[in-house]
């Protein structure tokens, strides 16, 4: 069994989370939740990340808008629908559901 394969599928696991958790705070450029993911040692390229955002644009968690920049091209900003806040708490129960259970057994391996 390959560790990288196992690492791999729990990262596209919680992907779409921590993206709802980036947008959560403000609206944001796809390069910049890129460059978020990266800083916080989630690695992700653009040919995955913008099929999820498209995805998740879809299932309408989330919107876009055009910005004008002054560096080129309008960008398109993505920010969290009132289903996405909705979502992300069902999400985020989720996930402490999941943390506390491998928490408990890690615990009970400790302690045996």
């Amino acid at each position: 069994m390959n560790v990288e394969n196992i690492k791999s599928q729990m990262r596209k696991g919680f992907l779409e989370y921590c993206i709802l958790l980036i947008l959560k705070k403000k609206p944001a450029y796809a390069s910049d939740i890129i460059s978020e993911l990266k800083d916080a040692k989630l690695i992700v390229v653009e040919g995955t990340m913008y099929p999820l955002l498209n995805r998740l644009k879809n299932s309408d968690l989330l919107d876009y808008k055009w910005e004008e920049s002054p560096l080129g091209p309008p960008r398109k900003y993505y920010e969290v629908t009132a289903k996405g806040e909705k979502f992300l708490i069902e999400l985020d129960n989720v996930w402490q559901e999941l943390n506390n259970t491998v928490n408990s057994l890690k615990q009970a391996v400790i302690n045996s």
